[in-house]
């Protein structure tokens, strides 16, 4: 493919996520691959004053600075497709008809349920929700999803409806890129066009290589299984990695934790809101197989995965596309994982990990005591997990999947040059 000039964009959030290193791992890539890419960011802020929080909220629907800014950004260096990664709160809409006023074709990476969902997680009070997909925004509205807020979730969901009957979800990208099957139905359910989203899913840059060894020995040699010495010795442990928020399942599996034998070891690496009651839970005696690690950086991420038996990974939302998850199978570590949504999609039960009811923990604390118990079946799904990256998720697989795409877009977006401009949103 001739090479391109790539402009992407993307709104991050408060805390750090996949997100944001998606977005990096990208844009990395394609450089490497001899594209040029200029990556346009914000970073997301919360105002005080309701002055100033009713002009954010203004501006998510419609935000004149961008449109203005960006269509200039555009005319300057004529980029041959924008790739949208997230738009909210502050870059808003607005950049999508710059790119129509412009001809520049627009790819979108869906990485969560945003344009379908106010929380964008299909996700309410500790359960899976589909109410705003099946009964409309309002539902969000009413139980202040975004944030707790019902005034914050109103203006997300009035961002949303005005974009839906301006058809901009519909006319202005062409080509979405879903992270899994199960998240393009899901989209396609919300009303986007099938026609136009593709599967692409995350990938690891750079590969970390799987572990030389199994995981008895291999956990025996690094930094975190020494933390674990004193909680079942130096056979490896199981391995928590991610943000600790009650939708990523953190209470259910340190309820799991609770009554587990005490020679099954748990590390947690990660922070968030449910990190005051897991210290709390550790210094009461409560977890005594458990070692909280606090936020790793990413080689001491990868260092800790390659010493664990196997990954826990307990969500109870859809998810996207864990990166965690790639990185497990990168290393050659197998998942033990809810059965829902993407995640059963992506880890095969019995083959690269198991799966338990999302949210049940005592189904959890059952597969991993059998995983623990059966070392040699669980080094062969390490295996195989290895065997599902090098297939599915190295980032030379990911590139070929992405210029596909952008070929598609720009193909697309000629074929439709010949259509009215849209009508400009004024606010």
């Amino acid at each position: 493919m001739r090479p391109l000039k790539i402009i992407s964009v993307h709104n991050r959030y408060l805390q750090p996520g996949g997100e944001d290193q998606v977005f990096e791992s990208e844009a990395r890539l394609l450089t490497k691959c001899g594209h040029q890419v200029t990556q346009v960011q914000e970073q997301t802020t919360y105002p005080d004053g309701v002055v100033k929080k009713l002009g954010v909220a203004v501006d998510c629907i419609w935000s004149r600075k961008w449109y203005r800014e960006f269509r200039q950004m555009l005319q300057s260096t004529r980029p041959d497709v924008v790739h949208i990664h997230n738009f909210f709160p502050l870059i808003s809409p607005s950049v999508y008809y710059a790119c129509r006023r412009e001809g520049v074709p627009v790819v979108q990476t869906l990485h969560n349920y945003r344009l379908i969902c106010a929380s964008a997680e299909l996700y309410r009070d500790g359960k899976v929700c589909e109410e705003c997909l099946h009964h409309g925004l309002r539902r969000g509205v009413r139980y202040g999803c975004y944030q707790g807020s019902k005034l914050g979730t109103a203006a997300l969901s009035l961002m949303l409806g005005v974009h839906r009957r301006l058809r901009t979800w519909n006319n202005l990208v062409d080509c979405y890129i879903a992270l899994t099957e199960f998240a393009r139905n899901k989209m396609i359910e919300g009303g986007l066009p099938a026609d136009r989203i593709r599967v692409k899913p995350n990938f690891v840059l750079p590969d970390p290589g799987p572990r030389e060894a199994g995981p008895r020995e291999a956990g025996s040699r690094d930094a975190a299984s020494k933390e674990s010495g004193s909680k079942g010795g130096s056979a490896g442990y199981a391995l928590f990695v991610g943000r600790l928020v009650k939708a990523k399942g953190v209470l259910s599996m340190m309820k799991a934790w609770e009554h587990m034998p005490r020679h099954i070891p748990l590390m947690i690496a990660g922070d968030g809101p449910c990190r005051e009651q897991l210290e709390s839970e550790l210094k009461g005696g409560k977890l005594p197989s458990v070692t909280y690690l606090g936020r790793l950086s990413r080689p001491d991420t990868l260092a800790t995965m390659k010493g664990a038996r196997f990954l826990v990974f307990p969500s109870e939302w859809y998810e996207g596309f864990p990166v965690t998850i790639a990185e497990s199978f990168a290393c050659g570590v197998p998942v033990i994982c809810s059965r829902l949504g993407s995640m059963q999609e992506i880890v095969t039960d019995g083959l690269t990990g198991l799966h338990f009811e999302a949210g049940d923990a005592e189904d959890m604390a059952k597969k991993v005591q059998w995983a623990w118990e059966h070392p040699e079946e669980i080094d062969t799904m390490g295996r195989l997990a290895r065997r599902e990256f090098e297939t599915k998720y190295t980032a030379s697989r990911n590139i070929e999947m992405l210029e596909e795409i952008y070929e598609f877009a720009i193909a697309s977006r000629n074929k439709m040059m010949d259509l009215a401009e849209p009508q400009v949103l004024q606010v």
